[in-house]
């Protein structure tokens, strides 16, 4: 049996669910963004538990409702938001690999806590890239199997696995999802247009994730801000990027931003934090703290130092 054959079969795909490898990089030029997972801390684990290659292509799963039908005997984790993991009926713990058999049903229910779960399988998705990578950018329509979200019916193509070692992340390592964070944010070259005024009730003010949240970016509100900048030319935009329109409420840019924009930016939320952004459903509390490029480098070091140094639980 080819590859092309084995694999599974996509019998309800939930809400929002969408091929991802780490992302598109490189192509900004020719106006393409990033894409890739929103919280990448949990799409790694997920590969981990897998044994799979940093980056391997697996699938986000917004806010749930994904059934598939595994046509293949292989091996799978789910991590990131908490939500009901089941086959065949058969409820099982995330955070740790399980096997499964041709003609098992995988269904993940609705999220409990947090907005995005990752489940990956032993070996990847085998999903031909565009531009060097799977990942499923909507808005270009490129990436993943046509571009889209998955649909009833779609075929997602892998190779079986007879035997394989299976993993837990112990639960003391494991994220916890609230409903407020507080995001860290390294003040960018346009801070300046913003009087100490404005800084003071930016970082002091509490906002709350609106319903306009997507993969391009997440719209708050609350306390308005203002620059002294007016119609400033179009330049690239970086993840994490905090927007000023003229009504004075910040949009945070995530991985499906465009590559060009003309808003004041007032810095920009480290990667580790746009993650917990991502976990946020509408109506969640969020305060911004400034730290300085050193600090956000230290922090960045440190918690890839803890992955690559926290051990996972041998279970079978």
């Amino acid at each position: 049996m080819s590859l092309a054959e084995t694999g599974f079969k996509v019998l309800q795909p939930g809400l929002l669910t969408l091929i991802q490898d780490a992302g598109r990089f490189g192509y900004h030029r020719i106006g393409l963004t990033n894409g890739g997972p929103l919280d990448m801390a949990s799409f790694r684990w997920a590969n981990q538990l897998c044994g799979n290659p940093e980056g391997t292509t697996a699938l986000e799963v917004s806010i749930g409702g994904l059934v598939m039908e595994a046509q293949l005997d292989t091996y799978f984790a789910v991590t990131g938001a908490n939500l009901p993991l089941k086959v065949n009926g058969v409820e099982l713990e995330g955070w740790q690999t399980h096997a499964i058999k041709a003609g098992d049903r995988i269904e993940l229910g609705f999220t409990q806590a947090g907005a995005r779960a990752y489940l990956a399988v032993a070996g990847g998705f085998s999903i031909p890239v565009s531009f060097a990578s799977s990942a499923t950018v909507t808005r270009e329509g490129i990436g993943g199997l046509t571009g889209d979200k998955l649909q009833q019916g779609d075929f997602l193509p892998c190779a079986p696995h007879a035997t394989k070692a299976m993993y837990r992340l112990a639960a003391a390592y494991r994220p916890s999802f609230s409903q407020q964070e507080t995001l860290r944010l390294v003040l960018g070259y346009q801070h300046a247009s913003f009087d100490n005024v404005q800084k003071r009730l930016f970082f002091s003010s509490e906002y709350r994730l609106t319903d306009r949240a997507d993969r391009m970016g997440f719209r708050l509100e609350g306390q308005a801000v203002r620059s002294s900048l007016t119609g400033i030319l179009s330049e690239g935009i970086c993840h994490g990027a905090v927007q000023i329109p003229a009504d004075g409420q910040p949009i945070v840019l995530l991985n499906d931003r465009q590559t060009i924009g003309g808003y004041p930016k007032i810095g920009s939320v480290i990667s580790l934090d746009t993650a917990k952004l991502s976990q946020l459903l509408p109506g969640s509390c969020i305060h911004f703290e400034e730290v300085s490029i050193e600090q956000s480098h230290n922090l960045i070091c440190l918690a890839a130092h803890r992955f690559a140094n926290t051990p996972l639980e041998r279970i079978a």
